[in-house]
Order: structure tokens, then C-alpha cells, then sequence
């Protein structure tokens, strides 16, 4: 990972989020004292359609052991 001063990490952002963009991280430091990382966010978006098989999965693995929804719900509020 490579270092940059935050100096140059201000006067090149601009070039440093095209890199990152592509996959490269950066260590910012403050007077040679690491202070943070510039690295790209992971991908977490799934597809809808993905989302609602796992759901529907995830239902038929977990019960409410007899429970009733609303039940649950007034014991909450009291």
C-alpha cells in the first residue's frame, strides 16, 4: 500500500479517487505518522431477486417457535 503526506493527498485527490476507483489503496500520514486509508468500498449491492430467495430461505430454516407476531409486539410495549 503505498504512503502519501496528506500535503500531496489534498493536492492530488482528485487523481487519488481515479486510483482508487481502480483498486489501490493509500496510506494518508501526517508528518510521517499514518492517519488513515483511502481504499475503495466493497461491493455489497445483490440482486433484488437474490435478496428475496434469501429471504425466503432464511424463513423456512426460522419459526417463532408459536409465537404470534402481535403478541410479541404488545409484550414489547409494555
Amino acid at each position: 500500500m503505498e504512503r502519501i503526506g496528506a500535503y500531496e493527498a489534498k493536492a492530488k485527490f482528485s487523481e487519488l479517487l481515479r486510483r482508487v476507483e481502480k483498486g489501490e489503496r493509500f496510506v494518508i500520514t501526517k508528518h510521517g505518522v499514518p492517519v488513515a486509508v483511502l481504499e475503495p468500498i466493497s461491493p455489497r449491492r445483490r440482486d433484488v431477486k437474490e435478496v428475496i430467495e434469501a429471504l425466503k430461505e432464511f424463513r423456512r430454516n426460522h419459526t417463532l417457535g408459536g409465537l404470534k407476531i402481535k403478541e410479541l409486539i404488545e409484550e414489547g410495549r409494555m
